[in-house]
């Protein structure tokens, strides 16, 4: 299983350099990322519906004048999290899911927290760790894909491991933010080691906004 895996990730990465060779990105290919990250602005403004127009608009400025450029970046991005998912997970027993669009909503009730790996091509996720019921003392959850909204609420008794890189957007830790491009973050709470419950994230998108509280 973990060698088709393999194979699978490397058909959809080469099929996705294929698609991109000798393509320039363009005029409109950068207004159109300037709209998708004023959407992700705008919603994360509490405008949510002027937001979804502004993403919906750089949506189809990069379909109808890139439609190959979008292909190719969607299967790289889908071949590249194919090759990573299982070998960052410490079981076999992991949830694996792909999809469109998705939201996890883990900050309203107690969720029970499992290891898993997920892409999306438009996705958002609200975590609050106080809430989680964790079936591990190890727990690894990763969100990868091309567009997305994670915001993560720590608290101080959890042992926390993240990393996350965005291409085009924004990453907030304790309450200092980073705006533009290429923005990473590595970091692993003080108190990791002696904590009898492990997280780690793991989170990577080309366009993105990631919202990190520790209470």
């Amino acid at each position: 299983m973990e060698r088709r895996n393999q194979v699978i990730a490397l058909i959809l990465v080469g099929v996705g350099l294929l698609m991109l060779v000798g393509r320039w990105i363009s005029f409109f290919t950068i207004v159109a990322l300037l709209f998708l990250l004023l959407g992700i602005y705008t919603i994360r403004g509490g405008k949510i519906k002027r937001g979804y127009r502004l993403l919906a608009v750089g949506a189809i400025l990069l379909l109808v004048d890139h439609l190959i450029l979008v292909l190719g970046i969607i299967f790289i991005s889908l071949g590249l999290f194919f090759r990573k998912a299982k070998k960052i997970q410490p079981k076999a027993d992991f949830i694996q899911k792909q999809s469109f669009m998705s939201s996890f909503d883990w900050d309203m009730s107690p969720w029970v927290m499992r290891s898993q790996s997920v892409w999306h091509v438009l996705g958002e996720a609200d975590i609050d760790l106080s809430l989680a019921l964790p079936e591990d003392r190890y727990t690894v959850m990763m969100f990868q894909g091309i567009m997305g909204d994670v915001d993560i609420d720590i608290p101080d008794y959890y042992g926390v491991e993240i990393e996350a890189s965005i291409l085009f957007g924004s990453i907030e830790f304790k309450g200092q933010r980073e705006n533009g491009m290429m923005n990473r973050l590595s970091w692993k709470s003080g108190n990791y080691d002696t904590s009898e419950y492990k997280v780690k994230f793991v989170i990577s998108y080309l366009i993105g906004d990631v919202d990190i509280s520790i209470s």
